[in-house]
Parts: structure tokens; sequence; C-alpha cells
């Protein structure tokens, strides 16, 4: 099992380790449980997963996949509904914007931003006077849309002509741009990683954390963690683990402890499971 490589992150673990029922394990879905893949509608938890999470889950206070996907839509990539063991699972989708209980099977959700649905009509429009509709690919997630660059010529260079004109798209209807590995997502202010994560912390009560994630959408819940770790009148201890440090340097160098890829972390939760009383 890896050794965080801060003391921050070393407290972090001994106080889950310590007080295991009162600490929360809280994931992102792709590039963390699900490995990238060029088509995201073929995304699936990677092998041994579930299975990882349910030997997890009754040990801690909740689990918690954080996810820009629908709640819907990631409860079914994962394969985690009906899945003994996983009572203490919860899928925050669309950030936080969306809420699946394992116990009930079923997604809360406030009514849409009326943003998206008018984003949704003039991107076709967007993407077509920018030369590189052929080159990209429109993921619809309901609340929010996302350009995919990756099946590009030249992908780094498509996502970067891109995000001028999606992000002023984006403005024109009261939405922002969110960056991610070879992606740009469209999507209402105020959903995000970090708002979702301390508002659930809070929620449950937990006086330890745990977050892996992978993109820069990440970023969010990195800084939430920090902040619940250094709060002088209810600090939280916390772990942040990235997965696949190569790809996202800004991910990996504030990380306590940085895994290879979705593989490693599911190892890492298999361990980690095995450590707990």
């Amino acid at each position: 099992m890896g050794i965080p490589q801060t003391t921050a992150g070393r407290t972090g673990l001994e106080a889950i380790l310590a007080r295991p029922a009162e600490a929360l394990v809280a994931l992102d879905f792709d590039g963390t449980l699900a490995d990238i893949v060029p088509d995201p509608e073929q995304a699936r938890a990677h092998p041994g997963a579930v299975a990882a999470l349910a030997a997890l889950a009754p040990k801690v206070a909740s689990v918690a996949v954080i996810t820009g996907r629908p709640a819907d839509v990631a409860v079914r990539y994962a394969g985690v509904a009906g899945v003994e063991g996983l009572d203490h699972l919860v899928v925050l989708g669309h950030y936080g914007a969306e809420r699946w209980d394992a116990v009930t099977g079923t997604v809360h959700a406030p009514a849409p931003h009326p943003g998206v649905d008018a984003v949704r009509a003039e991107l076709p429009g967007v993407l077509a006077e920018s030369g590189l509709r052929d080159g990209t690919w429109t993921e619809d997630k309901g609340r929010a849309l996302a350009v995919h660059t990756r099946r590009a010529d030249d992908p780094q260079a498509a996502f970067d002509a891109l995000r001028g004109p999606l992000g002023e798209l984006a403005a024109r209807h009261g939405l922002i741009v969110e960056p991610g590995r070879l992606v740009l997502e469209l999507r209402p202010p105020g959903m995000d990683k970090g708002v979702a994560l301390t508002e659930y912390v809070r929620e449950i009560g937990a006086t330890s954390v745990l977050y892996a994630g992978d993109d820069l959408g990440d970023l969010a819940a990195y800084a939430a963690v920090e902040k619940l770790r250094t709060d002088e009148a209810d600090p939280v201890p916390g772990l942040l683990i990235c997965s696949g440090s190569g790809e996202v340097p800004e991910l990996a160098e504030r990380a306590d402890l940085a895994l290879p890829g979705p593989g490693a972390v599911v190892e890492y939760l298999r361990e980690l499971a095995g450590r707990l009383a």
C-alpha cells in the first residue's frame, strides 16, 4: 500500500485508519475508477473496482462517487446498482447537482439551468464555424454539454482553438466552460466537486476524508480537502490521491500520493479495505 509523500497526507491516512466509521472515501469516476477511452459512452469501471468498493463501503461512513456525468449514467457505467455491500454508497452526478443513493436506488435533482437548452441549440453552428465540427464529438449530459477533441487530427490544437468560441457561447447563456483532458464542458456555474464534497462531508459528519481524482475538474475537490484539513475551528484530516500523475501535473503537484491510473487506485482501495477494522 502506497505511503503518502506529505505530512498532511499521512495524517489523513492515519485518521481514516483510526476511525474508519467516520471516514468519507470520495472518488472521481472517469480516469480514476474507469480508464479514459476515446468514446466516453464506452467507459466502464475498472475490473475489480466494484468488489473493492463493496469491501470498503461497509467499513466507512460513506463512499461517494463525484462525477460530471449524470448520476444515473455513472451508476450504470460503474455497475454499482443492487450490489451487496454498497448501502453506504452515493453517486453525486453533475458535480453534485444530482444524487443517487444506493439504499433507495433513486436520483434526486433540481430543474436544469435554462442556458443548457440554448447552448445545445447553438453549439452545432459554433462548431461548424470553427471548421472543427468533423474532428470533435459532443457528449450531451443533460445538464451540461461536453465537446471532446480526442478524435481530432491534432487533439490539442483543436482543444486550444475551441476554448475561445465555446467560452463566448457559454457566457452568452450564463454558463461556464470547464476544461479537462481534451474536453471542454459547458455547464452552469456553482456546480463543482469542491462544493459537493464539502457539503457531503458536513452532512454525514465525516471526521476524515480521502479524495482521488485525475483531471482539472478535480482541483476544486482538492481545494476543498485542503481547506477542510486546515480549518482552525473544525479540522478534517484528508488524503489526496492523483490517478495517472503524468497527464495533469497541476493535480499531481498537489497530491499526497500519486498512483499510475485506475488499476492502481482500485488496488489501493482494496488494500485500504483490508486494513480497516
